[in-house]
């Protein structure tokens, strides 16, 4: 087989396991009970892509081929996350034990998204072919099998269910075994320390005012993430329990309109060189951070279950490809223009840990202590009639969820405003 075709292959189903369950793994957790504790599933990732991906590097890079390395992982991956569905199958759900393999499950899963593309790209070098022209395309396609596992779950009816633990499961046994039969990726010669793992040495990059501000910003930024993917299948779903509101389709398809998000983030992509060349590296930060005022204010005022509602959730979902793309790209590349060559790849990392580690676990927390404190607290399916809510409540839950996306709205303007007055940068057309 091509080896284009096979690398393509390892994508479509390195992010199709994923979104077998990222965005709607929240709308199982509301429904089993859990509702309160969604953020903390979406925080561990976080946590755990702060040192299982250096570790999982440092056994790749010293002792495993990185193919052996990316099949064992995905088996262990896939049999915790499987593990996680039976225990949430059981009648009496025993939380410790599910978030324990969940959080297994994840521990596995996160260094993989790296080392794939370690993978990619040895292999594409051993057969002579220019990364940075061949790997995008391949790349591509690891959104489309992220997009096509999210509407199997929807239309197969697997979000609200612990069965899409069990369909990521299935998933990650096929690329574990199919990685087995990639070319051989050899061992480094010179492996690296545990500190050059940890990207240690480009902490001293905090000591440089300018840097320091980049990354802190990019920690406050990061700090939205996760916060749509976990919550906002709920927000959506939660609209079949309240009086007046069930039974719509936007109701119980969240998946699926949830999906037009990533679409929008492929698209997005293709805007990116035009507007760095355009605007410069802090304009297309701050339209990322103001793109994220929108995605959640429009679903502050969005429903599924009205035309106009509607129409303010596929704006939401239309602005996500922007404020996740333009602050992601333009981010890195500011990294790359500002950083030596000796310490580039660790201070990528560094920006990869104050967004997706640490920005996303506090965010996802936080998150959760806002929905709790304005929307769970109205929650109490005992005085549910028929499975709804009487409407009383169900304004009342309304309401808290619309003020919920507000605060999130709200931080992402400050956020904003304070990046405009803070950071400076100048932007010459020469440079991009």
């Amino acid at each position: 087989m091509n080896i284009k075709i096979r690398l393509t292959v390892m994508n479509f189903l390195q992010f199709g396991l994923w979104g077998a369950y990222l965005t709607s793994m929240g709308t199982f957790l509301a429904g089993a009970g859990f509702a309160d504790k969604i953020g903390l599933f979406y925080a561990t990732q976080g946590f755990v892509s702060i040192f299982m991906p250096a570790l999982v590097g440092i056994v790749a890079d010293r002792w495993v081929p990185a193919q052996k390395m990316l099949g064992l992982c995905h088996l262990l991956a896939a049999a915790a996350i499987a593990g996680a569905g039976y225990a949430g199958a059981q009648p009496v759900i025993n939380f410790g034990v599910m978030f324990t393999l969940y959080t297994v499950s994840v521990a596995f899963y996160m260094p993989t998204i790296a080392l794939s593309n370690s993978v990619a790209y040895t292999v594409l070098r051993q057969n002579n072919m220019d990364t940075v022209k061949v790997f995008p395309p391949i790349r591509v396609f690891g959104t489309v099998g992220f997009i096509c596992a999210m509407l199997t779950t929807n239309f197969a009816g697997f979000q609200t269910s612990y069965t899409q633990w069990y369909f990521s499961g299935i998933l990650g046994l096929l690329l574990g075994v199919y990685c087995f039969t990639l070319p051989a990726c050899p061992v480094a010669t010179t492996a690296r320390t545990l500190a050059e793992a940890l990207g240690l040495k480009a902490f001293a990059l905090f000591k440089e005012k300018k840097m320091a501000i980049f990354f802190i910003f990019s920690m406050l930024l990061g700090m939205s993430l996760q916060i749509t993917n976990g919550f906002a299948g709920p927000f959506i779903t939660g609209f079949n329990s309240l009086e007046g509101f069930a039974g719509s389709w936007g109701a119980n398809n969240a998946n699926a309109l949830i999906s037009l998000s990533q679409i929008s983030e492929t698209l997005c992509i293709l805007l990116i060189p035009f507007f760095l060349k355009r605007y410069g590296i802090k304009k297309v930060m701050l339209i990322s951070m103001f793109a994220w005022f929108l995605r959640f204010g429009f679903l502050g005022i969005g429903n599924p279950t009205t035309a106009t509602g509607i129409v303010f959730l596929v704006a939401s979902m239309i602005v996500y490809g922007v404020a996740f793309d333009f602050f992601n790209v333009s981010g890195s590349l500011y990294v790359d223009q500002e950083t030596d060559p000796s310490i580039r790849s660790s201070a990528q990392g560094v920006f990869m840990l104050m967004t997706n580690g640490l920005g996303a676990a506090i965010g996802s927390l936080a998150a959760q202590k806002v929905i709790n404190s304005l929307v769970n607290v109205h929650m109490n399916p005992a005085e549910m009639v028929n499975g709804v809510y009487p409407t009383a409540i169900s304004q009342q839950i309304m309401q808290g969820w619309s003020n919920s996306w507000f605060v999130f709205a709200g931080f992402s303007l400050v956020v904003a405003i304070l990046f405009a007055i803070i950071f400076k940068y100048k932007h010459t057309p020469a440079e991009n």
